[in-house]
């Protein structure tokens, strides 16, 4: 079986190969050879790379690809059996397995100052608005840039971007291609930077809701939050994203948060609705992060209330998933067991999570693709496993190696125009160094680090191998 693995990976391999030099071609053609001549390649390069991604795309469509967990066959039956049952309580109980990506500061139990909130606060004169253009995926360096320079940081974004979207260990491309092939920073990697490299303190939280984001904000507390979006992408499709946002004020009168969206132009002092605002904060689980002087930690716990316990925080979170799985329907009943199965991760409860993964992927499946007349809501959010890594953690301590090694490869090979992603590489590595496959293992563990120097994970265990990174 494992032979038929790496044969199919050779294949797919060769495939992407070929693609490529149908891309080249094309480009080719559509360019002329005038493009060929370097100072025209390095004024358009950026325009080239996205005509690429386009071609890529079009022969190989993601949002047609679908992963099929093992033993799904019987989960319609196990689904309905729990849904009798809801309020869906937690089928198995915590295992004393290794946490996951917990990124928090230490819990102290929290003061409750029920005092009410202003009816407004627009914190627009204390903050520096700094966009993600120019530079490839900057949403995260940006966005922290803005979180860090409210505080007095004096850093900018390529400060942050070289800490935590390093690039590939190519000497050859500068600093700004290199970060092309990050597709995502990840919030533990945004937290680890301001806590390790700053003199200034981060947390994060799942199960955020809109009156502890305005109760931060009322204390000129700016947040920031992950979210998914729609948006016509470098492939020319409506599709779903994910984004930061950084959240620095409110107006209750309009029912509206005001925000800098680094994407956007214009993209300062935007005024988002709360329920559009609900919406797309649903897709990562109701995540929010805030940066703050270390001196200021009792403040913050005190702000944050029952949040300020982390194991309520997601505990509470897996309550709104569990309430949201029978109100939601199409893509957002899909993040809702999404949603499920991480806030099962982050109380290390992985069987359960992986059921519910399990059934989010198999809804996942009954979503549209991009035909004619479908609205983008209703269509696969292909670049979910871009963003988040919770299937992963729920299958590789589940003792499911294959569907941790499925789910790779349909990530790398189907969901992105190129292999590129670090967290897939690292967790394919683990499941084959539980199948004993520890050469494959190796092979994903250098490429981790060929693709970003920072990341820890992947030079810790090939150390821990006994080979030099």
């Amino acid at each position: 079986m494992h032979e038929n693995q790496a044969s199919r990976l050779k294949i797919e391999r060769r495939r992407k190969r070929s693609q490529r030099l149908l891309i080249f071609a094309a480009l080719l053609v559509v360019g002329g050879t005038s493009l060929l001549l370097p100072p025209v390649r390095t004024r358009i390069s950026h325009r080239l790379d996205l005509l690429q991604t386009r071609i890529t795309y079009l022969l190989n469509p993601p949002d047609e690809a679908v992963f099929v967990p093992e033993g799904q066959d019987e989960i319609e039956t196990i689904v309905a059996e729990t849904m009798q049952a809801l309020t869906i309580t937690p089928i198995g109980t915590p295992t004393a397995t290794p946490a996951p990506e917990d990124t928090s500061q230490p819990t102290i139990p929290p003061t409750i100052t029920p005092t009410p909130l202003p009816a407004s606060i627009d914190l627009r004169n204390q903050v520096t608005y700094v966009h993600q253009h120019e530079r490839w995926n900057y949403c995260g360096p940006a966005n922290l840039t803005m979180a860090l320079n409210f505080w007095g940081w004096t850093g900018n974004r390529d400060d942050v971007a070289k800490a935590i979207k390093p690039g590939e260990s190519d000497p050859e491309k500068n600093f700004i291609d290199r970060g092309k092939s990050d597709k995502n920073v990840m919030p533990y990697e945004m937290v680890d930077f301001v806590n390790d490299k700053t003199r200034f303190a981060m947390l994060s939280r799942y199960g955020g809701e809109i009156e502890v984001i305005k109760r931060l904000l009322s204390h000129n507390y700016p947040v920031l939050i992950e979210k998914g979006y729609y948006e016509r992408d470098y492939t020319g499709k409506i599709a779903w994203m994910g984004h930061y946002l950084f959240v620095t004020g409110y107006d209750e009168a309009k029912g509206v948060f005001i925000v800098q969206d680094a994407y956007l132009e214009p993209g300062e002092n935007l005024q988002v609705p709360y329920p559009e605002f609900v919406d797309g904060w649903r897709g990562f689980n109701y995540l929010f992060m805030v940066v703050y002087p270390p001196e200021d930690l009792q403040t913050i716990l005190d702000l944050l209330g029952e949040w300020a316990d982390n194991d309520w925080a997601n505990r509470h979170a897996l309550d709104i998933a569990n309430a949201e799985i029978s109100t939601e329907e199409g893509i957002d009943e899909f993040f809702a067991w999404f949603n499920k199965g991480t806030s099962h991760v982050q109380l290390y409860e992985y069987v359960d999570a992986a059921f519910a993964y399990d059934y989010a992927f198999l809804l996942y499946a009954g979503l549209g693709q991009s035909e004619e007349g479908e609205t983008a809501e209703t269509r696969r959010p292909y670049r979910i496993m871009w963003y988040q890594t919770g299937p992963y953690w729920a299958y590789y301590y589940s003792g499911r190696y294959q569907d941790v090694i499925n789910l790779a490869n349909t990530t790398l090979y189907e969901f992105i125009e190129d292999p590129t992603l670090e967290e897939s590489l690292y967790w394919r590595a683990l499941a084959y160094l539980a199948i004993g496959e520890t050469g494959n293992a190796v092979e994903d563990l250098k490429q981790t680090i060929y693709l970003n120097p920072s990341f820890t994970p992947g030079r810790t265990k090939l150390e821990e191998l006994g080979v030099t990174p």
